[in-house]
């Protein structure tokens, strides 16, 4: 007995008139999952999201959530899912326990979950806010207001769209913190980012969208194997010219820094070699791993 998807995403395409924001898009995310849909903006992760999050309705193709279509029934897919939006939206006359607490009521949960909305609070730092009112909230206390908001009703599935823009280290820390423990209890969540750094050590899929289409879709292990060996990161003397043999290599070059690419260590000496016989001076040198930036510049290209 195969488990029903978090999400299952069958051929969705969205057009705003001729504006083309998804092309066809085939995804599905299993329980549990931690994934991260990352993108440049404009991508379509927005769109996407709020086709999920029943704000918008597809052009075509299907969207559920735990098995259930968000059009047709809406009311079910939108009970199971908690939503991180971008924006500071919120209702002003409320203080920060009554509006979870009416958050959660809205989507059918009684009495019986204040304590949930409680563990909310304490695990978001929002204890000494709970009796706040919410326009009276600096707006990183807003912002933790947002994201216990989204998880008032205790759903299986939380998305968090771009959730840390803007964000103090320290809530970033409590946050991830929270989020991490909802996954180890099953929770299934989804996180639009463009901290890629966030994205490689939380999640372990990766969905990479470029003009309304996934580029790319793998786990972050196989992403990051796909970025050849190691890099070298050198800073000339201004002015510098690089011999022809190891121009090649270049793989980014910002001013006098270069960046190459190298297929093992051993390559790290013949570039050395090189700059020597040149006699080009360079004032630094690092040794870089891979990571999710260098899969995503290679796969998106600059945006």
């Amino acid at each position: 007995m195969t488990m029903t998807p978090a999400i299952k995403i069958e051929q969705v395409t969205k057009d705003f008139g001729a504006l083309k924001a998804l092309k066809g898009i085939d995804l599905s995310i299993e329980q549990g999952e931690f994934f991260a849909l990352l993108g440049p903006n404009g991508a379509g992760k927005s769109t996407l999201i709020n086709l999920l999050a029943g704000l918008l309705r597809p052009s075509s193709g299907k969207l559920s959530v735990m098995g259930h279509d968000v059009v047709s029934q809406y009311a079910q897919a939108r009970q199971l899912l908690g939503v991180v939006p971008q924006e500071l939206v919120f209702d002003p006359f409320f203080n920060v326990r009554e509006m979870l607490r009416f958050q959660a009521g809205y989507f059918g949960r009684g009495p019986e979950n204040d304590a949930w909305v409680d563990e909310v609070i304490e695990s978001l730092g929002l204890t000494d806010k709970a009796h706040v009112n919410m326009r009276r909230l600096s707006g990183g206390m807003k912002r933790r207001a947002l994201i216990a908001q989204a998880l008032a009703h205790k759903p299986p599935v939380i998305v968090l769209d771009e959730p840390t823009a803007g964000v103090d280290v320290e809530l970033r820390q409590t946050m991830w913190a929270f989020i991490q423990r909802l996954n180890r209890e099953g929770h299934t969540i989804i996180l639009t980012t463009h901290y890629l750094e966030e994205a490689e050590v939380l999640c372990s899929r990766v969905a990479m969208m470029k003009s309304g289409q996934i580029v790319a879709l793998d786990t972050t292990a196989n992403l990051l194997k796909q970025i050849p060996g190691k890099q070298l990161r050198v800073t000339m003397a201004p002015g510098s010219v690089l011999p022809v043999g190891i121009a090649a290599l270049v793989r980014h070059r910002d001013g006098d820094v270069y960046t190459f690419t190298l297929n093992d260590v051993a390559q790290v000496a013949d570039v050395l070699a090189e700059l020597r016989q040149s006699q080009l001076t360079f004032t630094d040198m690092q040794l870089l791993e891979a990571d999710l930036e260098d899969v995503f510049v290679d796969m998106v290209g600059r945006a």
